[in-house]
């Protein structure tokens, strides 16, 4: 049996990509220890919707931390991976122990790749060090644990440095290799991880180096890195309040609760709401309102921020953990098929805290402060010369993650944007002129981008089949259950099931 030990601090973030892909692995035959140095995220949460140990260590030192974890294990071998690294495939594991056939070999270390998002200084680096040649080391007692595997008879005879603060596998490798063992790098046991193993040079000189190296490894397909989406929580949280708005004869919540449906990687939709009318027509629409908001959030001087924290803080009382936060705001009718969803993946590619939708904005702009008006921006200067200025349109879409809204902060330091050009986007219905106007314009706009409405339910889902090319016109026709209709019959036919 194999023991793998996860070292964890605060890894949120990546810790269901490496599990998945932990327990994704052709060879199966092996138990998960996570090493948790009293993480303050929610990192040991999302870990225990998996099978895995957990030890806690209170002072972090990394030889201390691995013998540790390897004391509650029981495999003959030993495999270590940092959290913030995923393995690229399902045979990291089978690829690591094949090596141990030979018995001079005390430890095997793997391939590190970078992801798209990884600063160019740490993929220069990554490149560098981790090549494609499988090699025995005999005196080079280079050795690396983010992505490793020992036999546990050796560790007996030669623990882990437990004093060290840094570099604990090249204080064992060298100790191994002076002990008569061999030590062997494999290519093909690869990970992908997120930093590199060296700090920033020379900026410029690095980015060409990388732009070389990049180009010399075409088979990366641009480093797009080991998350996937598939195996991750992606919650969609959509607020509303107040009696519900109407818009071409179905409810408006409906029009966004289609769109999160619609969406590839959201695997949940919740809405919140004070009002009890509200939350039968979420339900109705294949969403979920798995408790009532309270009413003292739902005042106009609530920061919208809030509410969000508030849902996310209930579902996770509820043991749910998302990985992903899809805000989304009933206001905004008009978002088109797949927009969510590139949102999403620019994210994940890029590595960003949030990303939000944003319009372009080329006029002129001015800001008042204590009445005196400034210019913002470049001023006046031809378009196709101009940067723009960005509208942010959170409402219509924002990705972010849990981490920061449960600290009061939607976007985070290293924000992105997805702009969106169609003007009907940044509509946002606020009052009965918004409503009558956005009547005027959703028939034609949702035939073109929206999902179709359908006219008559399928016995099997409950949902509408798709009989219509004119989608909306079959919305204008059909009228949304009324309180207490008890069948769930879905307005907007490719949101179902």
């Amino acid at each position: 049996m194999i023991s793998i030990i996860v070292r964890t601090k605060n890894e949120e973030k990546w810790i269901t990509p490496c599990l998945s892909a932990i327990f994704n692995q052709d060879y199966q035959n092996f138990e998960v220890i996570l090493v948790d140095n009293m993480s303050t995220d929610k990192t040991v949460e999302k870990a225990k919707n998996f099978d895995v140990k957990l030890v806690t260590v209170d002072k972090y030192l990394p030889g201390d931390a691995i013998n540790a974890g390897i004391r509650e294990s029981h495999g003959d071998f030993i495999a270590i991976i940092s959290a913030h690294c995923i393995p690229v495939n399902s045979k990291w594991l089978s690829s690591l122990l094949a090596n141990f056939n030979d018995t001079k070999v005390a430890g095997v270390y793997g391939r590190q790749e970078p992801m798209s998002f990884t600063p160019d200084a740490d993929k220069r680096d990554l490149l560098n060090m981790f090549g494609l040649d499988r090699r025995v080391q005999v005196k080079d007692s280079f050795f690396h644990n983010a992505n490793s595997m020992i036999r546990r008879d050796v560790w007996q005879a030669i623990p882990f440095d437990d004093t060290v603060t840094n570099i604990e596998d090249r204080v064992w490798g060298k100790a191994v290799l002076e002990a008569g063992y061999n030590l062997v790098y494999e290519p093909e046991a690869s990970v992908y991880h997120w930093h590199g193993i060296h700090q920033n040079g020379n900026a410029e000189r690095c980015k060409n180096v990388v732009r070389i190296l990049e180009s010399l490894h075409d088979e990366q397909n641009g480093f797009s890195g080991g998350i996937n989406l598939s195996d991750m929580n992606v919650l969609a949280i959509i607020p509303s309040k107040g009696e519900p708005e109407q818009l071409c004869g179905n409810p408006l919540l409906a029009y966004t609760v289609a769109m999160a449906k619609e969406s590839r990687f959201i695997n949940r939709v919740v809405v919140s709401t004070e009002n009890n009318e509200t939350a039968l027509i979420a339900r109705n629409c294949g969403a979920e309102v798995p408790f009532m908001r309270p009413a003292s959030l739902s005042r106009d001087y609530v920061d919208i921020g809030e509410v969000f924290r508030h849902t996310l803080e209930e579902l996770e009382r509820e043991n749910y953990f998302p990985d992903l936060v899809v805000l989304l705001q009933e206001t905004f009718p008009f978002r088109p098929r797949g927009f969510v969803d590139r949102l999403i993946k620019e994210l994940v590619k890029n590595g960003l805290d949030s990303v939000m939708a944003v319009q372009p904005e080329y006029k002129s702009c001015w800001n008042k402060v204590d009445g005196v008006l400034h210019r913002v921006g470049r001023g006046f200067m031809p378009r196709q010369f101009k940067d723009p200025l960005y509208i942010g349109l959170s409402g219509l879409a924002t990705v972010t993650h849990p981490a920061l809204l449960r600290n009061g902060d939607r976007f985070g330091a290293n924000m992105g944007v997805l702009e969106i050009n169609d003007p009907a986007c940044a509509f946002e219905v606020r009052d009965a002129a918004g409503l009558k106007l956005a009547e005027n314009i959703l028939p034609d706009w949702w035939d073109e981008h929206g999902v179709f409405v359908g006219e008559e339910t399928d016995e099997r889902t409950g949902c509408g089949s798709h009989s219509s090319s004119r989608g909306i016109q079959g919305a204008t026709q059909k009228k949304y259950p009324a309180p207490g209709w008890q069948t769930a019959d879905c307005l907007l036919h490719r949101a179902c099931p």
